[in-house]
């Protein structure tokens, strides 16, 4: 497929490529005349008919950056800015630069310094021909172009509060590249402006100020030529169309719109996906494209967790609900089925329809939606100039079969007066004739014969004249015939228009009410959003509770095990101390036995005991001492017995 001549017009000066500083500058309209003559036979003879979408909008841009190093706009650039444009493009596209070409292609001829070729061939041959589709970012191109561009053209108000930032004003330059028409200078038609500002208040979920749209373009420089990218960005920056509009949503509304149409995405939102190995369900945000289904882990899209190619022999299907997951659908594809759930019903049918149409544009062999959408817009219009131009020509036929008409009648009114005046003329004939007739009856009775052969030229005559009259009757009513045909068409031409004014008046009604659903869509899926963000909060909160609830029972957890561990040494000490006291339990009793034996004294000759009588009158000291023994051995075993109760209520102290 070869670009149109058209496509090529920005750079038609371009063919005589780079000029030395020390060339005349007086050069003639003349000159500059065949140079452009010579550039539209020689660019079609370059072009590579290779990928041309993809080098159609990379031209769009490298024609704002040549045309801003072209101060003078003269179409000449000095051989150094080549030099520089030509090894940032290299840099951007990933492509090898290779500067001693650049020097072969603008080398001196015979006629002096002057290239023969000019900057456009060796844009196609060394750098556009080399470029491959996805090797390269094609934002960074645009970036760079606009970098050159802006800082010439775009010079917006300083003292505006009402300036676009510099990332929506890049934006804007793309989409209106996007949507410009393929010829040069770029320009961009008021229904192309229309709706891409139409869909920036979509997604803003505003109404469209048409009168202030009305105004901007009802003035002659635009009615002319279209937009101009500089004048639309002045448009915006004048703050009219967004009067009353915070400057956050009209930037997160220009990048919805520059992701749909300049990314090609289709559709994004946050869908339940069951995985293929644990089979457990996810929630991931999705991005839908024409060749590819994507899916991060959330919406800044930042981690990739895979992407689903598709192709003509994928589809999408229904399922019913189960494992607690309800409005489900899956996509099938040659080696995979994904299985997916929705929020609802309204998005299950929104993704399902929006896969279809990925998958029917890769059939097709489309790689962009908008792309058709733009040239199913250019179609229509040239449908609608293509209707305007034949109901002016219907209109010019309708014109001339009036005035043909008129021209009939006037002619008709011309032979009416004709046959009156013959018809009096007839009348003054016959009376003059009666009279001569009488004069001679009275007067020459002798000429009778003479009479009657005069009489009977005369109705010879009569009859010649009634023959006339006939045929002009005969020819007045073939008059009146086509004036009822032509009465019949015009009536038939009328009932057309009414038919068409009734045709017009009902896909009005259509349109309105396309436009109200629309609304209603709008509305309903803020409200989608609304509660998204409200049950992402109610889980954000329930998360925080469980994880506070989850510490707690974990420090319960540790307070009990050092209860236990405590128990645990409290037991040991406890059965310790029952030890020691049963061991001193035992002492005690054995030093009572020693004692109450060393208190018996032993009678003379080793006599026993029995025979022995210990005095009545004791000790007083040894009396007290043993009361304090006993007073010792029954506090010993008091403590005991208490330490053995508490260490089974398991709050005895350690010593």
């Amino acid at each position: 497929m070869r670009r149109s001549p058209q496509s090529q017009r920005w750079i038609w000066v371009a063919v005589t490529g780079y000029r030395a500083t020390y060339q005349e500058e007086g050069e003639s309209a003349r000159e500059r005349e065949r140079a452009r003559e010579s550039f539209e036979k020689s660019k079609e003879e370059s072009y590579v008919a290779a990928d041309m979408d993809l080098r159609s909008e990379l031209l769009k841009s490298i024609w704002y950056g040549f045309t801003a190093l072209d101060v003078e706009k003269s179409g000449k650039v000095s051989k150094s800015q080549l030099k520089v444009l030509s090894h940032n493009l290299c840099t951007v596209l990933a492509i090898p630069h290779d500067p001693v070409a650049l020097e072969e292609h603008f080398r001196d001829d015979d006629d002096g310094p002057v290239s023969s070729q000019g900057y456009m061939p060796y844009l196609n041959k060394y750098i556009l021909d080399k470029v491959e589709d996805g090797c390269f970012v094609k934002e960074q191109v645009d970036e760079l172009c606009w970098t050159l561009t802006a800082k010439k053209n775009y010079k917006p108000e300083k003292d505006n509060k009402n300036n676009l930032p510099g990332k929506d004003a890049f934006r804007l330059w793309c989409l209106f590249n996007f949507l410009s028409e393929d010829k040069y200078p770029l320009v961009m038609v008021p229904d192309e402006v229309e709706y891409l500002l139409k869909k920036m208040c979509m997604a803003m979920s505003v109404e469209l100020n048409c009168v202030e749209l009305e105004d901007f373009i009802s003035q002659d420089a635009v009615q002319q030529n279209g937009f101009t990218v500089w004048s639309f960005l002045e448009m915006m920056n004048s703050g009219k169309l967004t009067r009353g509009i915070n400057q956050e949503i009209t930037s997160m509304a220009i990048e919805e719109v520059y992701r749909e149409i300049v990314g090609d995405v289709l559709k994004e939102g946050y869908l339940w996906k069951k995985g293929q190995l644990r089979r457990n369900w996810k929630e991931r945000w999705f991005t839908l494209r024409p060749s590819i289904l994507s899916y991060y882990t959330t919406e800044e899209r930042k981690d990739c967790q895979g992407n689903i190619p598709l192709d003509k022999n994928c589809f999408v299907d229904v399922l019913p609900d189960r494992d607690g997951k309800r409005c489900m659908f899956c996509l099938k594809t040659l080696s995979k089925t994904y299985e997916m759930s929705a929020s609802d019903t309204k998005q299950r049918q929104e993704w399902t329809a929006a896969i279809q149409t990925a998958i029917r544009l890769h059939s097709e062999g489309k790689t962009s939606l908008h792309k058709d959408l733009k040239l199913k817009r250019r179609e229509q219009r040239e449908q609608r100039e293509r209707r305007r131009l034949a109901k002016e020509e219907e209109l010019q036929r309708l014109r001339a079969l009036q005035e043909e008409k008129e021209r009939k009648l006037a002619e008709l009114e011309l032979l009416k007066e004709a046959q009156r005046q013959a018809q009096a003329l007839l009348e003054h004939d016959e009376l003059r004739r009666r009279k001569q007739h009488e004069e001679m009856q009275a007067a020459l009775e002798v000429q009778l014969r003479e009479a009657e052969e005069s009489r009977a030229s005369m109705q010879a005559e009569m009859v010649l004249k009634e023959e006339e009259a006939a045929r002009q009757r005969k020819r007045i009513k073939e008059l009146e015939a086509m004036q009822e045909s032509l009465e019949e068409a015009l009536q038939q031409e009328i009932k057309a228009r009414q038919d068409e004014e009734v045709f017009r008046y009902a896909q009005t009604g259509l349109l309105t009410e396309e436009e109200e659903k629309m609304k209603a869509l709008m509305a309903l899926q803020e409200e989608q959003e609304e509660y998204i963000l409200k049950t992402q909060r109610e889980k954000q909160e329930l998360r925080q509770e469980m994880e506070n609830k989850s510490r707690a029972l974990e420090e319960a957890q540790r307070q009990l095990e050092e209860v236990r561990a405590n128990r645990y040494r409290v037991d040991q000490d406890v059965v310790a101390a029952q030890r020691k006291l049963r061991q001193a339990s035992t002492n005690v009793k054995h030093w009572n036995v020693q004692m109450n034996r060393l208190m018996r004294p032993i009678g003379p000759g080793g006599g026993s005991f029995s025979s022995f009588q210990i005095p009545t009158q004791r000790d007083p000291g040894l009396r007290l001492r043993q009361k304090s023994e006993d007073h010792d051995e029954e506090s010993k075993e008091n403590r005991g017995e208490r330490r053995l109760s508490h260490a089974s209520n398991g709050d005895m102290d350690i010593p």
